[in-house]
């Protein structure tokens, strides 16, 4: 139940279904009891009538005429006979009391008296006058000479053999096709308005990959159109911090590159060799920070075309250059897929991983395969791996686990983080891995061009 709920387009659709659901129930009712109520109106007014009709057939009728009278209004239906005791007008009023007297006259005697046995045929009852649903009641009226009529009524209800209507008088088959189309209404609104959330959640997940994506369209509902613009206005403020920090990196490294020659130049003079030579070692450190600066820098905010993408033919490309250089370094097998990508940015990243293989593992072994909608890239060394609370650390910007400042031993600490950020770009991931027998994996995952 809670994996149902957990999607607010299936939440929108139990809600409005269920509620949908519980306001027709209550209308039903209610349109069932207005129903009743106007049936029994209806069989009120038609018995009032045909009391109406015998009596003043009864009062313009001689006394000996009456008998035939009766015996008529019996063959439709109507039980009725004359009452001798004028004493035995007592009882209850009641609505078809009251509508009697509007119809004969108020002076007229009319009462209603409840009875424990139905002779066969009586008019059927309007249901707000029953009592008790096995007894009948009797209405007495006095005629015009003082005499009673007698008119007996049963109490209303389904007869025994009857069969018991729909509700509403629905067929089943109506109903369920009535439900069906409420519920498709209810998926219907479900998914419209969940749509502009799933659009705005895609939006910021690609956010995170490329900032320079198209803005959302700023159209549908108010709130919608809201949203959308408060989001396009964070990609624009996003967008310009990370270029001016970007610029501000790259403009530095550059700057920084005239006056370290400048220094080596003077440095060449000096007469103390050891002195010269510590000094020109530090200085080619500082020249190696700052091309890694320059390199970190356009790896944040690279202005390469994306182009299609032999990955094989660039990662055997970038083994075949470690090799030529006397690395170590081995390509196990192809994967024959295309990728979206930006050749000089991919491949610096792959250099950046086999290079640091290499420096802490002795070797690279590098294998390539597809995994459904991915292509999965591994790099696998041989050294000692990684302290396992240090395996997210060592993308951190100048993260370096050698205390030494060797540059031989140390590097710059930028390696991995270029490396994660050029992947990033690309839509992909970045992590690594301590192997079970011993070594480090770096495993590189990037999406399949399609078709």
């Amino acid at each position: 139940m809670n994996n149902l709920l957990g999607s607010i387009a299936n939440r929108v659709f139990v809600i409005l279904l269920a509620g949908i659901l519980v306001a027709i129930g209550l209308t039903a009712v209610l349109a069932e009891r207005e129903r009743a109520g106007a049936i029994d109106g209806m069989r009120l007014g038609h018995t009032a009538e045909r009391i109406e009709q015998l009596v003043l057939a009864l009062d313009h009728a001689a006394p000996e005429v009456r008998p035939v009278i009766l015996q008529t209004a019996a063959n439709f239906g109507v039980t009725a006979g004359m009452a001798d005791d004028l004493e035995a007008l007592g009882g209850s009023d009641g609505a078809l009391v009251d509508l009697l007297r509007s119809r004969l006259g108020m002076h007229r005697q009319i009462m209603l008296q409840q009875q424990a046995g139905c002779q066969p045929r009586p008019m059927r009852l309007p249901r707000f006058e029953r009592s008790n649903p096995g007894d009948c009641q009797v209405v007495l009226v006095a005629l015009s000479d003082g005499q009673l009529l007698r008119v007996q009524l049963r109490a209303g209800g389904p007869q025994p053999g009857s069969k018991t209507r729909p509700v509403m008088g629905v067929p089943t088959i109506y109903l369920a096709l009535f439900f069906v189309l409420i519920g498709l209404l209810a998926w219907f609104v479900a998914r419209m308005t969940a749509r502009p959330i799933r659009r705005l959640a895609d939006a910021a997940s690609d956010l995170g990959s490329d900032l320079d994506r198209p803005p959302l369209p700023e159209t549908g509902p108010t709130e919608i159109r809201q949203a959308a613009t408060a989001f396009n206005a964070m990609q624009a403020r996003i967008r310009r911090q990370v270029q001016h920090r970007t610029h501000m990196l790259a403009a530095i490294t550059h700057d920084l590159q005239t006056p370290l020659t400048r220094l080596r130049l003077r440095l060449e003079k000096v007469g103390d060799d050891e002195l010269r030579t510590k000094l020109i070692d530090d200085l080619g450190q500082m020249q190696s920070m700052v091309r890694e600066g320059l390199e970190l820098a356009r790896s944040m905010d690279s202005q390469e075309p994306l182009q299609r993408l032999d990955l094989d033919s660039l990662i055997d490309s970038a083994c075949a250059d470690a090799s030529d250089a006397g690395q170590d370094v081995q390509l196990l097998g192809p994967s024959g897929v295309v990728v979206m990508a930006q050749p000089n940015a991919l491949r610096r990243c792959l250099t950046n991983l086999l290079d640091n293989a290499v420096k802490y593992g002795r070797q690279a072994r590098v294998s390539v395969v597809r995994e459904q909608e991915r292509v999965v890239v591994r790099i696998r060394d041989a050294g000692p791996g990684l302290p396992p609370d240090q395996l997210e650390s060592v993308f951190d910007p100048f993260f370096r686990l050698e205390i030494s400042r060797s540059r031989d031993t140390g590097g710059t600490g930028l390696g991995l983080t270029i490396a994660r950020n050029i992947v990033e770009s690309h839509g992909g991931t970045l992590v690594l891995n301590n192997l079970p027998g011993g070594g480090l994996e770096a495993m590189l995952q990037l999406p399949v061009l399609q078709g």
